[in-house]
């Protein structure tokens, strides 16, 4: 990295960088510049939090741990010590996110909020812009991911609500909801722990299901559900193994209908794979249901100043709201001018061709599948860029040898 002007008081404002530009330290921006580092390319992360991670750090809960076995969650070229157990706990996957920094020796630029990034057809270059520095380069890879930013929904009423009303990505602990009457608007995995949460803590949370959802138990046969699937899709058609966990989700878990959850005429791997509509494995939700503890409601159609109104004509007072409505990509926010991405912040290239766009622009973290679709994309991104690092300097050391020649 060199500068290219120096402002006032010595305060570096445009900053040419060798290698690619990475627009986030989540697990998609330290699994992708690991890999460039691994394949000899220099990259730098801007980060706009103060840390990495900072979704797991500071907006997720206390007791959230991975959905899915730790050999499915593994960044590229480094994987999860021996001693954690198949599910690690929020603080184990930090703790691993850090060893990961830490080993491939990645120091992300932390508090600098890129506002807007922009290829310069003239140069030829990507011009990042933050508060207070320009960054500039050949490349651009885009890591902010899937989950940048909660998802607030419109809700009629809400802002006359008494109680306090917090997303999920500020909830951490039901202890402070001891003994409360709370609505959780939401019934994916965020919204069934959450309630789950609630409900070992003593509170009495009524759970808003707007939407058709899968529920699959988190393991079969003593085995991750999500590792047979992923064993069965091998061989045979996505369908067929779609009716397969669903005749094994309906003999262990029961008629998820009868309790007000209704199944997608779609199988829960098909469905993933079109919307990225993740089915929920459940860790214990789904008896709290049957027994009562979590109320199970239909969808609102008001909120009141003590509590709300739903769609079955039941009105009910709440202490609080909780909205597990799930998170967004912010990349409209801030990439201009690209026609790589759709209005809602997705790729428009789908899987598995989703990570590469045009004039040196990548994208890690967008295919709907997870940290395995992470480390994918990443191993994939650095391998393309090493071979047009390695080119280019070739062409330098050809022009050097030309130089010295001459002379």
């Amino acid at each position: 990295m060199s500068s290219c002007k120096e402002g006032e008081e010595n305060q570096l404002k445009c900053l040419w960088v060798q290698g690619p530009i990475i627009v986030g330290a989540g697990p998609s921006g330290l699994a992708v510049s690991a890999c460039l580092k691994n394949n000899g390319v220099p990259s730098v992360i801007l980060e706009r939090s103060d840390c990495i991670a900072s979704l797991w750090q500071q907006r997720s809960y206390n007791r959230l741990k991975l959905h899915l076995p730790k050999q499915f969650c593994e960044l590229p070229l480094l994987g999860f010590p021996e001693n954690f157990p198949m599910y690690p706990t929020k603080h184990q996957f930090i703790s691993y996110m850090e060893s990961y920094a830490v080993h491939f020796s990645i120091e992300p630029r932390f508090k600098q909020v890129v506002q807007s990034a922009e290829f310069d057809h003239i140069s030829g270059f990507w011009r990042v812009q933050t508060q207070d520095t320009e960054y500039i380069s050949r490349w651009l890879i885009v890591a902010t991911g899937e989950n940048a930013e909660p998802v607030i929904p419109e809700i009629p009423g809400i802002e006359k609500f008494d109680g306090p009303v917090v997303h999920t990505s500020g909830y951490k602990s039901g202890l402070e909801f001891s003994n409360k009457r709370v609505l959780v608007v939401g019934c994916g995995n965020s919204g069934m722990e959450v309630s789950l949460d609630l409900c070992r803590h003593h509170a009495s949370p009524h759970m808003v299901v707007r939407n058709t959802v899968h529920i699959l138990p988190r393991e079969m046969f003593g085995f991750s559900t999500f590792g047979i699937a992923m064993a069965l899709l091998k061989w045979l058609p996505l369908r067929l193994v779609d009716k397969f966990l669903l005749l094994v989700a309906t003999f262990t878990l029961g008629n998820t209908d009868k309790l007000g959850l209704r199944r997608p005429k779609t199988g829960p791997i098909e469905l993933k794979n079109a919307t990225g509509k993740t089915p929920v494995l459940d860790v214990g939700a789904l008896s709290q249901i049957k027994s009562g503890k979590i109320k199970v409601m239909e969808g609102v159609r008001e909120i009141t100043r003590n509590g709300a109104k739903f769609l079955d004509g039941q009105e009910r007072e709440f202490d609080s709201i909780i909205l597990a409505t799930g998170y967004k990509s912010n990349v409209p926010c801030w990439l201009k001018g690209s026609d790589f991405f759709t209005e809602t912040g997705m790729p428009k290239t789908p899987f598995p061709n989703s990570w590469k766009g045009e004039k040196g622009l990548y994208t890690v973290g967008f295919t709907r599948r997870g940290l395995l679709g992470i480390a994918s994309d990443a191993v994939k991104i650095a391998r393309d860029l090493s071979d047009q690092w390695t080119t280019i300097k070739d062409c330098k050391n050809t022009c050097n040898s030309h130089i010295i020649l001459q002379i």
